[in-house]
């Protein structure tokens, strides 16, 4: 399996990735934010949560695609990147602060290694719209590129890591989260 590679990248936005596209029909679910789902063993923080949402995220899209493929239902994870939405309220302010370089923003600023509302978007947009990705499904895309698999984080700056692409993983989460719901 190769890599889904597009023109597209961080700076790239909404109007970037549907120029020229026919949307018609088009339907996309967007999940996210975070979980607290099993902190009974460890602490919980605003950004563990994060990450531990992000990669249900990415095995519910493995899940889904593997049991709805046949029916033509795909299913792929997004990565927005740094973009400044509502979701920071609910992060820790001082950490927030910190992330910020220690600066308060005036309204509508974008930091410097932040994204505007429209490219954040442009990752989601593209797995929505693009032909690139139909009949593609149970991957994770960034900067609307499929992301590299990095098995030693990397320091969390980009790629997705193999236990979150496993498909016992996934079925794990499925039989999980079909247990909530009964």
């Amino acid at each position: 399996m190769s890599l889904i590679r597009t023109p597209f990248g961080f700076s790239s936005t909404t109007a970037d990735v549907t120029a020229g596209l026919d949307l018609t029909g088009r339907k996309i679910v967007v999940t996210g934010g975070a979980s607290d789902l099993h902190f009974a063993y460890r602490q919980y923080t605003d950004t563990l949560a994060y990450g531990q949402a992000k990669t249900a995220n990415v095995l519910f899209g493995v899940g889904a695609t593997a049991r709805w493929a046949d029916d033509g239902i795909f299913a792929n994870a997004a990565m927005p990147g740094p973009t400044l939405t509502g979701f920071q309220r609910n992060m820790d302010p001082e950490r927030l602060r910190q992330r910020l370089g220690g600066a308060d923003l005036a309204p509508g600023e974008v930091p410097p290694g932040f994204k505007t509302l429209q490219q954040g978007a442009a990752t989601t947009v593209f797995l929505a719209a693009s032909p690139l990705v139909s009949g593609i499904g149970g991957r994770y895309f960034e900067d609307s590129n499929e992301a590299v698999v990095v098995a030693d984080n990397n320091g969390y700056r980009s790629g997705v890591a193999p236990y979150a692409l496993d498909q016992a993983n996934a079925d794990r989460l499925w039989s999980v989260s079909q247990q909530l719901l009964d």
